[in-house]
């Protein structure tokens, strides 16, 4: 049960920001970063493994891995940009977390491009002409 392990250092963490909060703010916001960087480097290794996990699924499927891997960067895009607006917001700044929404937003955009190109070309050669 891993999630417990994770929430309970979350909770603790939490616990000691808000008590360390009103002598040194700068303390507790350093430990709240610190702590999600933790949970995040925990995270990698069943990060990993379902990447892989997709990757051999893709491959039995003759998927091109050029999509998969576009795919798997747009989602990493999302949680990294959810997690850097989190610490901005966690901050106090909200509108520095609203800018970083919005670069992800737009990265995503960019990035699935050539996946919405060639959906859109399946898609013609699909309709009698």
């Amino acid at each position: 049960m891993e999630i417990v392990q994770i929430v309970g250092f979350g909770l603790i963490a939490t616990f000691l920001a808000l008590v360390v909060k009103e002598q040194k703010p700068v303390f507790a916001f350093l430990l709240t970063l610190f702590v999600g960087a933790v949970i995040f480097l925990f995270l990698l290794e069943h990060i990993r493994t379902a990447i892989q996990l997709i990757e051999n699924l893709a491959g039995q499927a003759s998927i091109n891995m050029i999509y998969l891997h576009t795919i798997l960067k747009i989602i990493g895009i999302a949680y990294i940009a959810e997690f850097g607006s989190q610490i901005a917001k966690d901050a106090g700044q909200g509108a520095m977390a609203s800018k970083i929404e919005l670069a992800g937003k737009v990265l995503i955009v960019v990035m699935a491009i050539p996946i919405f190109n060639v959906l859109v070309e399946t898609v013609l050669s699909l309709i009698p002409g």
